[in-house]
């Protein structure tokens, strides 16, 4: 194919009537072309997408500049930055030789500035930043049940114990209320929730407690609990007009797959919860970056992959697009990768036969294209560079073109301590959500009921040792008159009188029987 056929189709298909997002210019045969710019419409920002590639071929600093674009489109964004790179957001970027070459080379020195962006941190951990927190209640038992992995017979039990919390008013905030409901149905309250709701096995009950505190310990408790946040606090615009970047800090949550996915799941169940239906918009309401998306999948159950594909394909109604970022497409199951409609595939390294097989798949999941060999070409894109194709204004695929990516304009390292502090400190919204609220909730309201039982218990107990007592202390005293000597000798005396003068009323006194029986 000549180069007027391929700068002729590349300009049909990533030409828009609609606001766009420049990522970068065309490349053919390893020659930039740089009258050739490469855009994403905004109105298909909701149908989601991936950015993939290998450790250091630029897949975070594509994320920073799509999320520049959004921020400038005054569309908020939703980072979830698991390596901890991406604070850098919010400063602007500085000088850089290799920059202002790619700059230059890509003639766009009339456009290209650097800036700093409005940017919320947010934590769900000890580390600084707003805290992102949300009650057991909120939750609910169907999506508690997912994230817990928990059977047909185990769900039941637990929403067995919301609807009886529910009835009784007991709010359930944290892990330690759903511990301490599930300890009393186990034991003190097994009859009572028999009676009322249905039996319980104390082996289902146990269990899930196991599996509570495998969530637990992976650091749970510092997402499930008071204050909740409001998902209407990422749909902020700056004072300037940019869309707000909130920057979810989860840089030791890698080892915690578990408490990862189930704060993601949270977020988009919340969001689709929350959100009206909005129909086809000129640009999203908010767009979502999962940056290591595999830890979302990892060691996930079928159920739970299944909710994940669910929520991705209703909240695209909503307004909201999800991003996923992974170093292999395959760490994505495939029901959720058909739901992707922007992909920016960097480059992929093929050491072993695995990883052949790994890029033969990659290749095969994306558009043909008379212009490149697809296989061949992913082991060949240097740093920065990407395969791209998106979803037109009318939901078609755009031609598959080899992209040199834009360089970003915020900084492309990480904040400062000093820096960190100085954002948090000049946030809106951080005392809002950083002050400590423990209010009343199931586990004070069933330990009083707990100490009031046992109370009543003891103070019945006192009664009837109180009777107890005092029947013994009466039969005592009876028992010491009666086995008193001179008590016995008056007893046998009285008695003997008594005989007597029975006898003699019946005119049988012994002295007449004496007499009678002198007669012999």
């Amino acid at each position: 194919m000549s180069q007027q056929e391929f700068a002729a189709a590349i300009l049909q298909g990533y030409t828009f009537k609609g606001d766009s997002l420049l990522l970068g210019k065309a490349m053919l045969d390893g020659q930039l072309q740089p009258e050739l710019p490469i855009r994403i419409p905004l109105k298909m920002m909701n149908r989601h997408g991936l950015i993939s590639g290998a450790t250091g071929t630029g897949k975070t600093k594509t994320l920073q500049v799509i999320s520049e674009g959004l921020s400038d489109a005054s569309v908020p964004v939703l980072l979830l930055d698991i390596k901890g790179d991406l604070s850098g957001i919010a400063a602007a970027g500085a000088a850089n030789p290799k920059i202002a070459e790619r700059v230059q080379l890509m003639q766009l020195e009339t456009t290209y500035t650097v800036k700093n962006y409005p940017v919320e941190l947010l934590s769900l951990s000890n580390e600084p930043g707003t805290k992102l927190r949300a009650s057991v209640t909120e939750f609910g038992p169907v999506l508690l049940s997912k994230i817990l992995g928990l059977n047909d017979t185990q769900s039941s039990i637990i929403s067995m114990i919301f609807k009886y919390c529910d009835d009784h008013q007991w709010p359930l905030l944290d892990l330690q209320d759903l511990i301490k409901v599930l300890q009393w149905a186990a034991n003190e309250g097994k009859s009572e929730l028999g009676t009322a709701y249905g039996n319980i096995s104390p082996a289902s009950v146990g269990t899930i407690m196991r599996n509570v505190i495998a969530l637990q310990q992976q650091g749970a408790d510092h997402f499930f609990g008071e204050r909740s946040f409001d998902v209407d606090d990422l749909m902020r615009i700056s004072n300037d007009g940019g869309g707000m970047i909130s920057i979810v800090r989860v840089t030791d949550m890698q080892d915690k797959p578990k408490l990862f996915s189930t704060f993601m799941l949270q977020m988009l169940s919340e969001l689709y919860a929350t959100l009206p239906e909005a129909g086809d918009l000129d640009r999203p309401k908010l767009v979502m970056f999962i940056d290591e998306a595999h830890l979302v999948f990892s060691d996930a159950s079928p159920v739970l992959v299944q909710q994940i594909e669910t929520v991705i394909k209703l909240i695209r109604s909503k307004g909201v697009g999800i991003f996923f970022s992974t170093q292999n497409p395959m760490d994505v199951p495939p029901s959720v990768l058909a739901q992707l409609g922007l992909k920016v595939q960097h480059a992929l390294r093929a050491f072993t036969a695995n990883d052949r097989k790994t890029i033969k798949q990659t290749a095969d999941n994306y558009p043909e294209t008379p212009f490149y060999k697809t296989e061949d070409i992913i082991t060949q894109l240097g740093i920065g560079e990407a395969l791209i194709t998106s979803l037109n204004e009318k939901g078609i695929p755009t031609p598959l073109v080899h992209t040199m990516l834009c360089p970003p304009r915020s900084r492309m390292d990480i904040l400062t301590p000093s820096e960190i502090a100085t954002l948090i400190q000049s946030s809106t919204i951080a005392s809002k959500y950083n002050e400590v609220v423990n209010r009343e909730s199931a586990y004070e309201l069933l330990t009083q009921k707990l100490a009031t039982k046992a109370a009543e218990a003891a103070e019945e107990a006192q009664e009837k040792n109180t009777k107890t007592d005092n029947n013994k202390e009466e039969k005592g005293v009876i028992e010491s008159i009666a086995d008193n000597p001179i008590v016995k000798s008056m007893m046998r005396t009285a008695g003997n009188q008594l005989v007597r003068s029975l006898l003699g009323s019946l005119g049988l006194s012994g002295t007449t029987r004496r007499k009678k029986s002198s007669w012999f």
